[in-house]
């Protein structure tokens, strides 16, 4: 069944025909509702069929879209992330200078900064100051309906605005003239704008600077108040703390009313003051409207310099450019000097080996080596009793990927005695006969102890990519050591598998627990065992145990797919039988990273769309691409769903990963553990290449040395041209560009230098012997 375009943007709210719960919308900056249509009229599932499917129902109706999955189709589907499990309810920005120890918090609803969450998942730091509106002094953001999402400054930079309606009372004095007539008027809505400035000399502080003001109505009030304990100290236009050290500093427009400071607005003025998270040993500059905009243009010029810095990509599609700018900044935030935690001011405020990884991989295939060098070293470092194996694996397997990037002999050199103790422990205390490693935790937060599936196929990846590795850099003899060790290994894992499979499913089960009792988890996330069954699949399908091409390859990607494992192409967990306060069923999509590189890597690339543009719309925040461990599919309410500590940097990896690869690619494909293969432009949205359309990417880090491209969409004249500039460090084997198309057009000639190049059977070409600067030319033909 194919929907409709011009249907599927109505279907808002498929959501909840069975919840009747209403969607989110913007108008004008602030959020309205709008009734949801009938299931029926729109031909999409609801949510409650959805969440009841074994199969991905609304990813595999955006693959039959014309040119197949796309934003627009899954936005209207669901609200967005939006609430918290915190005293403000509302999720947390996130403020920093780069890689600053310190980290100030706004809250997405204006409410406040560096509120506190009530809970123990929540660090909190920095005095809590509270803005309220109008003369009855409101709670910035109390009443959802009238508060607008976070809007980034040019759609990406730290620097955010929100606005709020809060209409003053007219004549609300004593004297009310009797005869009264109803007067016409514009209500107020009230404009906040916060960053933190990136000043090196306030850097370490956090101080948040605000800024006021109308952006409708004639006059307004601002009240700003603390619930700290200790009540601060004043000073002129200044809040100390009993040290007598800055905490807040309030410009010319604030007078001391009580209660806190309070300014009136009106459309020609505007009320700046800048909370110092860390107090201030010297008074905060006096703040005025010119020392706000003197730190903001400062501020963005260092963001803007620390994003030119990356692998540059511009695609026909704002929404998009805008995230992948926006979620390097965010992991650049949450970067503690050298080590990339999973979070900030939450219980996910420290290192993991996985995620910590998975970000740090991110960093280095957008272009930031010698970051990524420097925080991978605490990544290596890091233990966890129960999963050293676990752990191993992953760092092996993420500082193979770091040797073919970087092919840096020194560095791998001076860090010889960490990975040469990582393959060490792969290789011993194992058992005799079957070769499995000693048991370990099911999962970081499952503490049964098993011989997991997911570690070992980690374990023999990671064997099976170093030899290579070592015989670069002159280790031979322990090159042929593993060689050998990972051939034997392979064989016994796979005997163990065999005896492990249970075939009473269709496709087989594959169990994480090897020799156990596990059974078949069909629905995946009917239980709580099921659900970190699903989060580790990925480790094992990353493995490539099982020979490319072959039946069994595809035997957990489709079990996957066909037995409730995902939900618009992210990965679910929850289930009703140990249901979660924020909901029963949930995604974790940042764990559906090596799952989408593996669809990308067979080459389907339609479900790797799915999982992009699904991810796009409902694994972030609107506007400001937030991402949590964890989120709900059932909304609260119209305007939200509960997701879990935001923000995330794993989950920021996940979409820069996915979107990397969707414009270049580079594979090990034939499994000698060296990249040969180089897919440029071969995944990327078929609207992408529209009529006038142009793909761009600049200084993108490969295997075999950076790689820069152009695709220009000249459909209207027959053509799509290709300026490529290869890279020049190794020479792939093989090289393919594909342009995918609309699906109303097809190519029907190849050609550079005039001659004619071969065209394959998926509208690729191969150039791989060619080298340096080339052009190509791609003749189209519309076919329908």
């Amino acid at each position: 069944m194919i929907v409709p375009k011009q249907t599927i943007s109505l279907c808002i709210a498929s959501i909840v025909a069975a919840s009747s719960v209403s969607v989110l919308v913007a108008q004008s900056s602030l959020d309205r509702i709008v009734t949801p249509l009938p299931t029926s009229d729109t031909g999409v599932p609801s949510l409650a069929e959805a969440k009841k499917a074994l199969r991905d129902v609304w990813g595999e109706l955006a693959m039959q879209q014309p040119n197949g999955a796309t934003y627009e189709f899954f936005e209207p589907l669901l609200p967005p992330p939006r609430y918290v499990h915190a005293d403000f309810r509302f999720y947390p920005l996130v403020l920093s200078a780069p890689r600053s120890a310190n980290k100030a918090r706004l809250i997405s609803n204006g409410s406040g900064v560096n509120l506190r969450g009530g809970s123990r998942s929540w660090k909190d730091g920095g005095t809590p100051v509270i803005f309220r509106v109008g003369s009855d002094e409101f709670l910035f953001g109390g009443l959802v309906d009238r508060v607008s999402h976070p809007k980034p400054l040019d759609g990406w930079l730290p620097i955010y605005e929100i606005t709020y309606r809060h209409p003053n009372p007219v004549q609300a004095e004593g004297l009310v003239p009797i005869d009264q007539k109803p007067i016409a008027h514009e209500p107020e809505v009230y404009r906040l704008e916060a960053f933190v400035t990136t000043a090196q000399e306030f850097a370490e502080n956090a101080v948040v600077f605000i800024r006021f003001s109308l952006a409708s109505g004639r006059k307004g009030t601002i009240t700003v108040q603390t619930d700290s304990a200790t009540v601060p100290k004043m000073s002129e236009h200044q809040w100390l703390d009993a040290q007598g050290d800055s905490i807040v500093s309030f410009d010319r427009q604030w007078k001391y009313e009580g209660r806190g400071f309070q300014a009136q607005l009106t459309p020609e003025n505007s009320a700046t003051l800048a909370i110092a998270t860390v107090p201030i040993k010297s008074a905060i500059p006096h703040m005025s409207n010119e020392t706000f905009e003197l730190h903001r243009t400062a501020t963005m010029k260092t963001w803007r310099e620390n994003v030119e810095a990356a692998m540059q990509v511009r695609v026909p599609e704002k929404r998009v450019d805008d995230a992948w700018k926006n979620l390097l900044v965010q992991n650049w935030q949450l970067l503690q000097n050298d080590k990339i935690f999973y979070s900030a001011s939450n219980q996910y405020e420290q290192l993991y080996v996985t995620e910590g990884g998975d970000a740090t991989l991110a960093l280095l295939i957008w272009g930031y080596e010698a970051l990524a060098k420097e925080t991978f070293i605490p990544i290596i470092d890091r233990r966890r009793k129960g999963l050293e194996h676990h752990q191993a694996g992953i760092k092996l397997i993420d500082l193979a990927r770091f040797w073919w990037i970087t092919r840096d002999r020194e560095w791998f050199a001076t860090n010889q005695s960490r990975w040469k103790a990582e393959l060490a422990r792969l290789m011993t205390n194992r058992d005799e006969d079957l070769y499995l490693l000693p048991k370990g935790r099911y999962c970081g937060d499952i503490a049964t102890p098993i011989h997991s599936l997911s570690v070992e196929g980690k374990a023999w990846r990671a064997l099976r990519l170093w030899p290579t590795i070592l015989d670069e850099l002159g280790e031979v003899q322990l090159a042929d050591q593993i060689r050998k060790y990972e051939s034997d290994l392979r064989s016994k894992l796979m005997a163990t598998l065999s005896k492990s499979i249970r075939h009473e499913t269709n496709p087989p089960f594959i169990p994480n627990a090897l020799l156990d009792r596990e059974e078949a988890h069909t629905p995946i996330t009917a239980t709580r065992i099921g659900s970190y069954w699903n989060l580790m699949t990925g480790f094992f399908i990353e493995s490539r145990l099982f020979e490319r091409g072959s039946e069994q390859e595809m035997w957990l990607p489709n079990y996957l797919e066909s037995h409730g494992g995902l939900c618009m192409g992210m990965v679910r967990s929850g289930g009703t039988s140990h249901a979660f306060w924020t909901g029963a069923e949930r995604t974790n999509p940042l764990y559906g990273t090596r799952y989408v590189l593996d669809t990308l890597r067979r080459d389907d690339v339609d479900r790797a769309l799915v999982s992009f543009y699904g991810m796009l719309a409902h694994g972030f925040t609107r506007e400001t691409l937030i991402a949590g461990e964890g989120c709900t599919l059932d909304p609260v309410d119209g305007h939200g769903r509960f997701f879990y500590c935001p923000p995330n940097s794993a989950g920021n990896a996940h979409f820069l990963t996915m979107l990397r690869n969707l414009l270049v690619q580079d594979w090990d494909l034939d499994d000698d553990g060296r990249p040969e293969t180089l897919r440029i432009c071969s995944a990327t949205p078929r609207n992408w290449l529209d009529d006038g359309k142009t793909i761009e990417v600049a200084n993108a880090p490969t295997s075999f040395g950076k790689v820069s491209f152009s695709a220009r969409s000249l459909l209207r004249q027959g053509r799509v041209e290709f300026d490529i500039q290869l890279p020049d460090r190794n020479q792939p084997s093989s090289i393919v560009v594909r342009p995918r198309l609309p699906d109303e057009w097809r190519i029907s000639r190849a050609e550079m230098d005039q001659r004619s190049l071969p065209i394959s059977s998926d509208s690729s070409v191969d150039v791989s012997t060619e080298k340096g600067q080339i052009r190509i030319t791609f003749e189209c033909e519309r076919i329908r």
